[in-house]
Protein backbone atom coordinates (compact mmCIF):
# COMPACT_ATOMS: atom_id res chain seq x y z
CA UNK A 1 0.00 0.00 0.00
CA UNK A 2 1.37 3.71 -0.80
CA UNK A 3 0.36 6.41 1.26
CA UNK A 4 0.48 10.19 1.07
CA UNK A 5 3.09 11.26 3.72
CA UNK A 6 3.73 15.30 4.40
CA UNK A 7 6.25 16.27 7.31
CA UNK A 8 8.39 19.71 6.95
CA UNK A 9 12.00 20.09 5.80
CA UNK A 10 13.08 21.28 9.29
CA UNK A 11 15.61 18.66 10.71
CA UNK A 12 13.56 17.71 13.75
CA UNK A 13 10.84 15.88 10.99
CA UNK A 14 13.48 14.58 8.85
CA UNK A 15 15.61 13.25 11.80
CA UNK A 16 12.54 11.44 12.33
CA UNK A 17 11.37 9.76 9.58
CA UNK A 18 14.51 8.84 8.14
CA UNK A 19 14.27 5.85 8.88
CA UNK A 20 10.51 5.37 7.78
CA UNK A 21 11.12 6.78 4.10
CA UNK A 22 14.68 5.24 3.22
CA UNK A 23 13.47 2.01 4.70
CA UNK A 24 16.01 1.33 7.15
CA UNK A 25 13.38 -0.28 9.34
CA UNK A 26 10.47 -3.35 7.43
CA UNK A 27 7.69 -1.10 6.67
CA UNK A 28 5.35 -3.73 6.92
CA UNK A 29 4.14 -3.65 3.33
CA UNK A 30 3.72 0.11 3.85
CA UNK A 31 5.28 2.58 0.71
CA UNK A 32 5.11 6.32 1.19
CA UNK A 33 4.77 9.43 -1.61
CA UNK A 34 6.27 12.19 -0.02
CA UNK A 35 5.28 15.63 0.57
CA UNK A 36 7.55 18.26 1.92
CA UNK A 37 5.84 21.25 2.85
CA UNK A 38 6.39 24.10 5.49
CA UNK A 39 4.03 23.45 8.50
CA UNK A 40 1.23 25.80 7.18
CA UNK A 41 1.45 24.11 3.81
CA UNK A 42 0.81 21.10 5.63
CA UNK A 43 -2.04 22.28 7.64
CA UNK A 44 -3.90 23.33 4.71
CA UNK A 45 -3.11 20.48 3.00
CA UNK A 46 -5.03 18.63 5.61
CA UNK A 47 -7.78 20.72 5.63
CA UNK A 48 -8.61 19.27 1.95
CA UNK A 49 -7.72 15.77 3.26
CA UNK A 50 -5.14 16.19 0.52
CA UNK A 51 -2.65 13.56 2.70
CA UNK A 52 -2.93 10.23 4.04
CA UNK A 53 -0.17 10.82 7.35
CA UNK A 54 0.90 14.44 7.63
CA UNK A 55 2.95 16.55 10.39
CA UNK A 56 0.59 19.49 11.35
CA UNK A 57 0.41 22.23 13.80
CA UNK A 58 -2.12 21.02 17.09
CA UNK A 59 -4.05 24.62 16.22
CA UNK A 60 -4.61 23.26 12.94
CA UNK A 61 -5.92 19.59 13.96
CA UNK A 62 -8.40 21.47 15.67
CA UNK A 63 -9.94 22.31 12.52
CA UNK A 64 -9.57 18.75 10.76
CA UNK A 65 -10.35 16.41 13.51
CA UNK A 66 -13.70 14.97 12.13
CA UNK A 67 -11.31 13.56 9.37
CA UNK A 68 -7.47 12.64 11.56
CA UNK A 69 -6.19 10.85 14.25
CA UNK A 70 -3.42 11.94 16.14
CA UNK A 71 -0.88 9.70 16.60
CA UNK A 72 1.13 8.90 19.74
CA UNK A 73 4.34 8.78 18.17
CA UNK A 74 6.08 11.62 15.82
CA UNK A 75 5.17 15.04 18.32
CA UNK A 76 6.62 18.46 18.78
CA UNK A 77 6.10 18.55 22.24
CA UNK A 78 8.11 19.30 25.20
CA UNK A 79 9.60 22.08 27.48
CA UNK A 80 11.50 25.23 26.85
CA UNK A 81 10.90 25.00 22.98
CA UNK A 82 7.79 27.13 22.58
CA UNK A 83 7.72 30.13 20.03
CA UNK A 84 9.41 33.46 21.13
CA UNK A 85 7.97 36.73 20.17
CA UNK A 86 10.70 38.73 19.11
CA UNK A 87 11.69 42.91 18.66
CA UNK A 88 14.48 45.22 17.50
CA UNK A 89 13.45 47.07 20.78
CA UNK A 90 12.56 46.92 24.43
CA UNK A 91 8.70 46.33 24.29
CA UNK A 92 6.84 45.04 27.74
CA UNK A 93 4.14 42.84 27.65
CA UNK A 94 1.52 45.91 28.07
CA UNK A 95 2.23 46.92 25.14
CA UNK A 96 2.09 43.43 22.73
CA UNK A 97 -1.50 44.71 21.91
CA UNK A 98 -0.92 47.33 20.19
CA UNK A 99 1.93 46.22 18.15
CA UNK A 100 1.98 44.77 14.32
CA UNK A 101 3.00 41.07 14.66
CA UNK A 102 4.21 38.69 12.04
CA UNK A 103 2.79 35.21 12.87
CA UNK A 104 4.00 31.96 11.05
CA UNK A 105 0.77 31.12 10.15
CA UNK A 106 -2.93 31.33 11.38
CA UNK A 107 -3.13 27.99 12.09
CA UNK A 108 0.35 27.61 13.59
CA UNK A 109 0.54 26.35 17.21
CA UNK A 110 2.52 29.73 17.81
CA UNK A 111 -0.54 31.98 16.41
CA UNK A 112 -2.86 29.77 19.20
CA UNK A 113 -0.39 29.95 21.90
CA UNK A 114 -0.50 34.03 21.24
CA UNK A 115 -4.35 34.15 21.03
CA UNK A 116 -4.16 32.53 24.52
CA UNK A 117 -1.78 34.68 25.92
CA UNK A 118 -2.92 37.84 24.40
CA UNK A 119 -6.44 37.70 22.87
CA UNK A 120 -6.30 41.29 22.29
CA UNK A 121 -3.18 41.19 20.26
CA UNK A 122 -5.25 41.40 17.23
CA UNK A 123 -2.76 43.12 14.35
CA UNK A 124 -1.14 39.99 12.47
CA UNK A 125 0.36 39.63 9.22
CA UNK A 126 0.92 35.80 8.19
CA UNK A 127 5.15 35.35 6.77
CA UNK A 128 6.46 32.11 6.07
CA UNK A 129 8.48 31.27 9.07
CA UNK A 130 12.03 32.30 7.87
CA UNK A 131 11.01 35.38 6.69
CA UNK A 132 9.55 37.42 10.40
CA UNK A 133 13.36 38.25 11.37
CA UNK A 134 14.17 39.90 8.28
CA UNK A 135 10.39 41.91 8.20
CA UNK A 136 11.03 43.09 11.83
CA UNK A 137 14.42 44.30 10.99
CA UNK A 138 13.16 46.25 8.34
CA UNK A 139 10.60 47.68 10.06
CA UNK A 140 7.62 46.23 8.24
CA UNK A 141 6.16 44.81 11.65
CA UNK A 142 6.95 46.36 14.98
CA UNK A 143 7.54 42.03 16.41
CA UNK A 144 7.68 38.74 14.96
CA UNK A 145 6.28 35.27 16.67
CA UNK A 146 9.45 32.40 15.89
CA UNK A 147 9.89 29.34 15.75
CA UNK A 148 12.28 26.44 14.78
CA UNK A 149 15.62 27.40 13.99
CA UNK A 150 15.23 30.99 14.39
CA UNK A 151 15.55 30.73 18.03
CA UNK A 152 19.05 30.27 17.82
CA UNK A 153 19.48 33.43 15.31
CA UNK A 154 17.98 36.13 16.60
CA UNK A 155 19.85 37.28 18.88
CA UNK A 156 23.17 37.37 16.75
CA UNK A 157 20.89 39.66 14.21
CA UNK A 158 20.45 42.02 17.30
CA UNK A 159 16.75 41.16 17.82
CA UNK A 160 15.40 40.71 21.38
CA UNK A 161 13.10 38.66 23.05
CA UNK A 162 9.66 39.89 24.44
CA UNK A 163 8.43 37.08 25.88
CA UNK A 164 8.79 33.06 25.64
CA UNK A 165 5.50 31.74 24.93
CA UNK A 166 6.56 28.47 25.86
CA UNK A 167 7.63 29.33 29.19
CA UNK A 168 4.46 31.34 29.65
CA UNK A 169 2.08 28.15 29.04
CA UNK A 170 4.74 25.79 31.42
CA UNK A 171 4.50 28.37 34.14
CA UNK A 172 0.74 28.80 33.76
CA UNK A 173 0.00 24.82 33.40
CA UNK A 174 2.81 22.90 34.58
CA UNK A 175 2.67 21.18 31.48
CA UNK A 176 4.49 20.72 28.28
CA UNK A 177 3.80 22.50 25.38
CA UNK A 178 1.99 20.75 22.39
CA UNK A 179 3.79 22.17 18.92
CA UNK A 180 3.04 19.75 16.39
CA UNK A 181 1.73 16.15 15.57
CA UNK A 182 0.91 13.61 13.46
CA UNK A 183 -2.31 12.92 12.07
CA UNK A 184 -3.14 9.55 10.33
CA UNK A 185 -6.63 10.01 7.72
CA UNK A 186 -9.29 8.37 9.85
CA UNK A 187 -10.48 6.90 6.24
CA UNK A 188 -7.51 4.24 6.50
CA UNK A 189 -8.47 1.04 7.92
CA UNK A 190 -7.57 1.23 11.68
CA UNK A 191 -5.16 -1.58 11.90
CA UNK A 192 -3.36 0.84 9.02
CA UNK A 193 -3.60 3.61 11.23
CA UNK A 194 -2.24 1.87 14.42
CA UNK A 195 0.76 0.19 11.87
CA UNK A 196 1.69 3.82 10.99
CA UNK A 197 1.69 4.73 14.64
CA UNK A 198 3.86 1.41 15.46
CA UNK A 199 6.45 2.73 11.92
CA UNK A 200 6.59 6.00 13.00
CA UNK A 201 7.72 4.69 17.01
CA UNK A 202 10.05 2.35 15.24
CA UNK A 203 12.25 5.19 13.17
CA UNK A 204 12.20 7.22 15.82
CA UNK A 205 13.94 4.47 17.98
CA UNK A 206 16.16 3.97 14.98
CA UNK A 207 17.45 7.08 14.92
CA UNK A 208 18.05 7.69 18.55
CA UNK A 209 19.51 3.81 18.31
CA UNK A 210 21.70 5.00 14.84
CA UNK A 211 23.20 8.83 15.54
CA UNK A 212 24.39 10.51 12.32
CA UNK A 213 22.44 8.01 10.16
CA UNK A 214 19.88 10.17 9.10
CA UNK A 215 22.93 13.18 8.54
CA UNK A 216 22.81 13.19 4.48
CA UNK A 217 18.90 13.20 4.36
CA UNK A 218 18.70 15.79 7.25
CA UNK A 219 21.64 18.14 5.63
CA UNK A 220 19.67 17.84 1.87
CA UNK A 221 16.79 20.16 3.63
CA UNK A 222 18.43 22.09 5.85
CA UNK A 223 20.10 24.05 3.22
CA UNK A 224 22.30 26.41 4.62
CA UNK A 225 21.93 26.00 8.49
CA UNK A 226 24.87 25.71 9.98
CA UNK A 227 25.07 22.25 11.35
CA UNK A 228 25.32 23.05 15.35
CA UNK A 229 22.31 25.12 14.71
CA UNK A 230 20.75 21.97 13.22
CA UNK A 231 21.45 19.71 15.68
CA UNK A 232 20.59 22.14 18.77
CA UNK A 233 17.22 21.84 16.46
CA UNK A 234 16.95 18.29 16.75
CA UNK A 235 17.97 17.79 20.44
CA UNK A 236 15.01 20.42 21.27
CA UNK A 237 12.54 19.27 19.37
CA UNK A 238 12.90 15.47 19.54
CA UNK A 239 12.32 14.13 23.56
CA UNK A 240 10.63 11.30 24.70
CA UNK A 241 7.43 12.81 24.05
CA UNK A 242 8.61 12.63 20.22
CA UNK A 243 8.71 8.72 20.72
CA UNK A 244 5.30 8.25 23.04
CA UNK A 245 2.95 10.79 23.97
CA UNK A 246 2.26 9.35 26.85
CA UNK A 247 -0.57 9.61 29.70
CA UNK A 248 0.96 13.64 30.00
CA UNK A 249 1.50 14.37 26.54
CA UNK A 250 -2.04 13.67 26.03
CA UNK A 251 -3.22 15.75 28.95
CA UNK A 252 -1.39 18.31 27.61
CA UNK A 253 -2.91 18.32 24.23
CA UNK A 254 -6.30 17.75 25.81
CA UNK A 255 -5.98 20.90 28.00
CA UNK A 256 -4.56 23.30 25.36
CA UNK A 257 -8.15 22.57 23.10
CA UNK A 258 -9.69 23.44 26.65
CA UNK A 259 -8.37 26.48 26.65
CA UNK A 260 -8.88 27.12 23.37
CA UNK A 261 -12.67 26.55 23.24
CA UNK A 262 -12.89 28.26 26.36
CA UNK A 263 -11.15 31.49 24.96
CA UNK A 264 -13.61 31.04 21.33
CA UNK A 265 -9.97 30.14 19.71
CA UNK A 266 -11.43 27.15 17.76
CA UNK A 267 -14.19 25.30 17.33
CA UNK A 268 -15.66 22.21 19.97
CA UNK A 269 -13.97 18.89 19.24
CA UNK A 270 -16.51 16.49 18.85
CA UNK A 271 -14.21 13.34 18.12
CA UNK A 272 -11.89 11.57 20.24
CA UNK A 273 -8.44 12.63 19.03
CA UNK A 274 -6.71 9.91 19.77
CA UNK A 275 -6.62 5.99 18.50
CA UNK A 276 -8.52 5.17 22.22
CA UNK A 277 -10.61 7.25 24.49
CA UNK A 278 -8.46 9.80 25.57
CA UNK A 279 -6.31 9.10 29.20
CA UNK A 280 -7.75 12.01 31.30
CA UNK A 281 -11.37 13.59 31.22
CA UNK A 282 -10.98 17.77 31.33
CA UNK A 283 -14.14 19.73 31.85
Amino acid sequence: MKLRLGFSTCPNDTYIFDALVHHKIDTEGLDFELFLADVEQLNKAAFDSQIDITKLSYHAYAYVAENYVLSDSGSALGYKNGPLLISKRKIYPDEISGLKIGIPGKFTTANLLMGIAFPDALQKIEYLFSDIEEAVLSNEIDAGLIIHENRFTYEKKGLLKIIDLGEYWEKETNMPIPLGGIAINRALPLEVQKKINRLIQKSIQFAFANPGTGLDFIRRYAQEMDEIVMQKHINLYVNQFTENLGFDGRKAIEFLYHQAVEKNIIPQINKNIFFEDSLSELK
